[in-house]
């Protein structure tokens, strides 16, 4: 008796679906008990099938990725006064290689607070921060201070490295002991 066929379209929904829920890719276990295989190798040719027809891909040490979906880019519109628009679809950009260069050096993390509205970024946003860039001055990062982890511009003042909040409420944090970067924010993402 063959395995039952499978819609790789309905299949690699399930993925998504698993990683809205779970937050990460399933293991080859939870791939074979979500299809009803016997063995992990069945899920393993599932998965192969799934990269072959690019609805999953795997990043540069083979972990499972969802595959980006490319938006279509329709042309330039004005943000100053208003012209005439026009709707040329110029290309199809997946969001995930415009914004990330390293993914498996990248991650989200959402925003709780107000200290960075001036910035541009805002409570409830979700920034995206790559691990390993050198942080430079003027670089918004995610940085560990004296054993608290905040989001702010790193400057230097008077030649000690400082962090700087983008919300004049919010005073300038000098490290007494400790200042580690997790990261350097690389874009900032917001839903409406």
């Amino acid at each position: 008796m063959g395995r039952k066929t499978i819609d790789l379209k309905d299949a690699a929904e399930v993925f998504r679906d698993f990683y809205r829920a779970e937050g990460r890719m399933p293991s080859f276990t939870e791939i074979a008990e979500a299809f009803g295989y016997k063995s992990k190798n069945a899920a393993f040719e599932l998965v192969e099938k799934l990269v072959d027809e690019g609805l999953l891909t795997k990043d540069a040490r083979g972990r499972l990725r969802l595959a980006s979906v490319g938006v279509r880019v329709l042309g330039t519109i004005q943000a100053g006064l208003p012209t005439t628009a026009e709707q040329d679809q110029m290309e199809s950009v997946s969001l995930d290689s415009y914004l990330v260069e390293k993914p498996e050096e990248t991650f989200l993390v959402k925003v709780q607070g107000d200290s960075m509205i001036d910035a541009g970024i805002h409570e409830g946003d979700m920034v995206l921060v790559e691990r390993g860039r050198t942080a430079r001055e003027g670089d918004i990062v995610v940085a560990r201070v004296d054993g608290d982890w905040t989001l702010k511009t790193f400057e230097r003042r008077a030649g000690q490295a400082v962090l700087v909040a983008a919300n004049k409420r919010y005073p300038i944090i000098k490290p007494l002991n400790e200042l580690t970067f997790g990261g350097v924010v690389i874009g900032v993402v917001r839903k409406y």
